[in-house]
């Protein structure tokens, strides 16, 4: 009587393949895709900080997108890469390589979330520690003080709690001993918007941290960019879901479509060996 190999479901023609073509190349497609942005970041990422002199470089490099994008780039690369490869070559250990670095990025990035809403005073504490130094270092890059700029502006603010964080910065500083002509100022993504004006006015935040607060809020916003920031995210809840979502979304099914074909390339050897030995011993 013939015997069966464990795990496969009888025998089977040789052009039988456990292995389906539609995962197979969706994966594929799905990691090229991804690939492709990976490199696009880091060519992004590289090609703005060769545009940064050295010294701002060193200045403030935990806060400098460039960097961040060239990381990110980097890694996404890497793991896509595996992904590729691992479903064009319908290798296991790569397509468990991209399975297992998926996996780790999404809980990561999982525990971030729950971690962030659970120890919500630190996470303020943090991002005021991190806006307090962009501030500081908002005159040493080109690219952080344009996301500052956009930043305050967008969220009708100005500075970290206040106004008078500016005076953090050693051009804004706001003590007799400070030479620089931008004393006591604010930058001027911190002024009033005035609709009617054809050029913008880069001197309109000149001296107003030696105001008060109400003559100041007659010129320029007041508020710090903490509480707005705070605020908008109370308001965009769904938003900021929905966006949590649309990340999640695509790794989750990255890894489902990983783990599928491990083991139908896995069915796929099983069928291979059975095949061979059935050829060897007829009776087997």
């Amino acid at each position: 009587m013939a015997r069966r190999a464990a795990g496969v479901p009888g025998p089977h023609g040789e052009d039988f393949s456990f292995v389906s073509p539609a995962v197979k190349y969706v994966l594929f497609f799905f990691n090229t895709l991804f690939w492709v942005i990976s490199m696009v970041m880091v060519a992004v990422g590289v090609y703005a900080r060769l545009l940064k002199h050295a010294e701002a470089a060193m200045a403030c490099l935990a806060v400098d997108p460039a960097i961040l994008l060239v990381v990110v780039g980097v890694l996404t690369f890497l793991i896509t890469f595996c992904g590729c490869v691992g479903s064009l070559r319908e290798n296991i250990c790569l397509l468990q390589t991209f399975s297992v670095c998926l996996t780790i990025v999404f809980l990561l990035q999982l525990a971030a979330g729950v971690l962030g809403f659970i120890f919500s005073d630190k996470a303020r504490g943090k991002v005021s520690e991190i806006i307090n130094g962009a501030i500081v270092h908002y005159r040493d890059d080109l690219d952080l003080q344009n996301l500052i700029d956009f930043g305050q502006k967008e969220f009708s603010c100005c500075g970290g709690i206040s106004y008078k964080d500016w005076s953090q910065n050693m051009y804004f500083n706001c003590t007799a001993a400070n030479p620089s002509r931008e004393r006591c100022s604010v930058p001027f993504s911190c002024c009033l918007r005035d609709t009617h004006e054809a050029v913008i006015n880069t001197m309109c935040g000149q001296g107003m941290q030696a105001r008060s607060y109400l003559e100041a809020s007659a010129f320029i916003y007041t508020n710090g960019c903490i509480d707005k920031l705070v605020n908008w995210i109370h308001s965009n809840l769904f938003l900021l879901g929905g966006i949590a979502l649309g990340l999640a979304v695509p790794q989750l099914v990255g890894i489902l479509l990983a783990q599928i074909l491990i083991n139908q390339v896995k069915d796929q050897i099983k069928l291979q060996l059975y095949n061979q030995q059935h050829r060897a011993d007829p009776w087997y």
